[in-house]
């Protein structure tokens, strides 16, 4: 099992990136929407902790800035009924010391604004999880994220977990939460979603 990659970046796709290692060989490594917006331009060197997943009809390489989100990862594909696509989008929404504490709190709510995830299967993973990421670090709580760039990071790691790239919904997010600060994620959600939706009637109707 590969464990460990250090490579160069050798490009970067909607949902994965391919690392080349010094060996010669290149790995396609998926990774979340956060790790997307992390990893170097091209050209530069990257490490990642990996974990393959090895299914009927493919065998494929996910890798993490942390151990900790690795094992995180490992966990909640051990859940029943959660595939890798969904992992991902919770690790790409949420860091596992936030994860740890939105299932500590109980936070359907928080847990169902992953993309893909309602409210009862929230409700199944609290139960699943609650005594399974033991390991991770809590939440610092004397060093709050302000509310602010909270919501901004929450929403586009949704929107680029729905297929949206970074570059393209930046602006409009920018735009909305500036005339609407007090936007909470799933509300900034669907704000852009709608905004972007009405680009493209403009676009077909021109």
């Amino acid at each position: 099992m590969i464990a460990f990659l250090r490579g160069e970046i050798l490009s970067v796709r909607d949902r994965s990136c391919v690392v080349l290692t010094p060996s010669g060989l290149g790995y396609e490594v998926h990774v979340t929407s956060r790790g997307l917006t992390l990893l170097p331009p091209s050209g530069e060197e990257v490490e990642l902790y990996t974990l393959t997943v090895v299914r009927e009809d493919a065998l494929d390489l996910y890798g993490f800035f942390s151990l900790e989100e690795r094992e995180t990862f490992s966990i909640l594909l051990n859940t029943p009924k959660l595939g890798p696509r969904t992992a991902l989008a919770i690790l790409g929404m949420y860091e596992p010391d936030r994860l740890l504490k939105i299932i500590h709190a109980e936070d359907e709510s928080g847990l169902a604004q992953v993309p893909g995830i309602g409210i009862k299967t929230a409700r199944r993973l609290i139960l699943d999880l609650k005594d399974r990421l033991q390991f991770i670090a809590p939440v610092k709580e004397d060093k709050p994220m302000p509310a602010k760039k909270t919501v901004r990071e929450d929403v586009l790691a949704g929107l680029t977990s729905l297929g949206y790239a970074p570059l393209e919904i930046t602006p409009c997010l920018d735009r909305i939460l500036e005339d609407e600060p007090d936007l909470d994620v799933a509300s900034a959600i669907r704000a852009v979603l709608k905004k972007k939706a009405a680009e493209k009637m403009r676009e077909s109707s021109g």
